[in-house]
């Protein structure tokens, strides 16, 4: 089901985070009538390698986990157990191999920053394990389906996200003012695909189709790539990995010397190596690896999902 959950015992870090404080209020930069368009700029603080927001559901508040490797909400079900459930044929399944029964809910209303939105569907999950592995109170994963309008950019230093939700009027001709006026950037094509950001890399001379994903703790290879690109890796340790239901996999630790990504160069990266034949998409096959906090913290990363680019800072 959910990327994030292969990464919950990677870290060993204790439980250190408890209570984290919001920090300084939502930012509102602008609001067009009718809400088609908006921006503002939101405060976030980190649980170990994960972005943590404010957000709402119906009269819930509290953090929830930005995670663009979930194709939608997610709702920690140790909070919501109280909401009327359907459920789905089949399973989720993650890249451990862990399952769990498909269990939808709606809730009436979510906002986070200045976006609202109405009638929300949202997978119930039980997020225990991160809760446990982080010592924060976690009431769910923010995903893709509630940034499909927008461009988002985020700035791990300053730990802030700026965000913009497109209008429809603007889509062609909207330019963040942070393109306009920080340091210069690289452009790099993205696709969604089952709601989720794929882009190419390149690793020793191949290209490789890797899924972008906040909620990753690390970026990782799949252990079915070609010899030649663990050629490139310099292996360190091994790790457990950890999933749904407390599945455990063993994975390799390592340093990939070089990736290549719209004429970036990437050197020195911290990744793990496991099978991820578990992410493989309904339809249009199987990923090859998965960027990560590692390379995402390394720059300040911006994405437009209505055009479907990748901005890099230098």
């Amino acid at each position: 089901m959910l990327l994030l959950l292969l990464l919950l015992a990677v870290t060993g870090v204790a439980a250190r985070e408890r209570g984290i404080d919001p920090g300084p209020p939502v930012i509102t930069i602008g609001t067009l009538p009718g809400g088609d368009s908006t921006s503002c700029i939101i405060p976030f603080t980190r649980a170990g390698n994960l972005i943590l927001v404010q957000a709402t559901a119906d009269t819930v508040s509290g953090n929830f986990i930005l995670d663009t490797g979930a194709p939608g909400l997610v709702l920690n079900l140790t909070y919501f157990r109280q909401y009327p459930t359907t459920s789905e044929d089949g399973e989720q399944t993650n890249i451990t191999g862990g399952t769990a029964p498909v269990l939808k809910t709606r809730v009436a209303s979510f906002a986070f920053g200045t976006l609202h939105y109405d009638h929300v569907d949202a997978d119930l999950a039980n997020l225990g394990p991160i809760e446990n592995s982080k010592g924060v109170k976690i009431l769910g994963l923010l995903g893709m389906d509630l940034l499909m309008r927008c461009e988002m950019i985020i700035d791990y230093r300053k730990n802030l996200i700026y965000l913009h939700r497109i209008g429809r009027r603007e889509s062609s001709s909207y330019q963040s003012i942070q393109l306009k006026e920080s340091s210069p950037y690289t452009t790099v094509p993205i696709d969604l695909k089952d709601n989720r950001i794929i882009t190419q890399i390149t690793v020793g001379g191949k290209n490789l189709k890797f899924i972008i994903d906040c909620g990753a703790e690390s970026t990782i290879l799949d252990s079915r790539l070609p010899n030649a690109i663990f050629d490139r890796v310099t292996i360190t340790g091994r790790v457990m990995l950890t999933g749904a239901g407390n599945k455990k996999i063993e994975a390799l630790q390592g340093s990939l010397d070089e990736l290549r990504i719209g004429g970036n160069r990437i050197g020195d990266l911290p990744v793990l190596i496991t099978n991820l034949e578990k992410t493989c998409f309904a339809y249009g096959g199987c990923i090859d690896g998965i960027l990560g906090f590692d390379f995402l913290s390394l720059q300040k990363i911006g994405f437009n999902f209505v055009t479907r680019k990748l901005y890099l800072w230098k």
